[in-house]
């Protein structure tokens, strides 16, 4: 089958090696409104320093190409990257939009950080997608599927052909998110992979994370058959042989390395904290906050 073009949005993808994740700018060719979609803000933890050195190069993309932000989108609250969606409303203006259920990831985040005075409303974006909200990119019909597992608040994004699905699916060579953060489960991940996995066969599929494996180079597009064909995690898998699989791999990873550092900002819409009285800003995060956890 062979998808028309007012159906099918240009996709740009921005590898990060830093956090290995992959950042994207989605736009109708014919009207040139565009969405991004999970940017990244640079953070060097070893230095506390910040850069927008990614978000920038979007903005560079989206100036060289004439586009239109009709919205910056996240995906979901991440563990392994500050997002930049505030710095980016903040130099276009453009609407910030996340999914419904990132009130939750903000009451469980509330506690653990131990912050009385954090707003868990979700107000913090402009708009909070509810499962089968629709919305436009240009002439493009997009819709939105709640994909809770690997963190309570996670969506997909579908834009045209293309979905967007960042911590579900990875490569067809590199498996599946994992499912072990607070809020996650393994076998509400497999539930979201196959309503992913129910698209059309020819849906692009635009993961947000590469690790590269074996050291090849950065890729991050494939379609739903490749996915349902070749995802060593999916392929000839039930529901109970993906969620021993996926729990038990969990089990050895260690925590990301920016988890503590990052959620206090996504949960709080890429906003880092305000300064103190010395004009600085400072992070917080709790010790043994993760029992058990594995050591990196």
């Amino acid at each position: 089958m062979i998808v028309s073009s007012s159906k099918r949005p240009e996709v740009k993808g921005f590898f990060d090696p830093r956090t290995w994740s992959i950042q994207y700018v989605a736009f109708d060719p014919e009207t040139r409104d565009c969405v991004i979609i999970d940017p990244v803000l640079d953070f060097d933890e070893k230095s506390g320093s910040t850069r927008t050195g990614n978000a920038d190069a979007i903005l560079s993309y989206v100036a060289e190409n004439n586009l239109k932000i009709a919205y910056i989108l996240d995906t979901h609250p991440h563990a392994d990257h500050f997002s930049a969606a505030h710095y980016l409303k903040n130099k276009t203006g453009a609407p910030t939009a996340i999914g419904e259920h990132v009130v939750d990831v903000q009451q469980l985040w509330k506690d653990i950080y131990n912050s009385p005075t954090q707003a868990t409303d979700g107000s913090q974006w402009d708009r909070l997608f509810a499962h089968n909200d629709r919305f436009k990119v240009g002439t493009i019909d997009a819709h939105v599927l709640f994909s809770p597992g690997h963190t309570l608040a996670s969506v997909t994004y579908v834009i045209g052909d293309a979905a967007f699905v960042h911590d579900t699916l990875f490569m067809p060579d590199s498996g599946t998110a994992r499912a072990d953060f607070p809020g996650g489960s393994a076998k509400m991940l497999w539930a979201s992979i196959q309503g992913i996995l129910a698209l059309p066969n020819e849906t692009r599929v635009f993961t947000g994370h590469d690790y590269q494996p074996g050291g090849r180079e950065p890729l991050w597009e494939s379609t739903v058959n490749e996915q349902r064909l070749m995802n060593p995690h999916v392929a000839g898998k039930s529901e109970a042989d993906f969620v021993t699989l996926r729990e038990a791999r969990d089990k050895t990873l260690p925590m990301p390395k920016l988890i503590l550092h990052a959620l206090q900002v996504n949960v709080n819409g890429g906003r880092l904290p305000p300064p103190e009285e010395n004009g600085r800003r400072y992070l917080k995060f709790p010790l043994d906050a993760f029992p058990g956890a594995v050591w990196g």
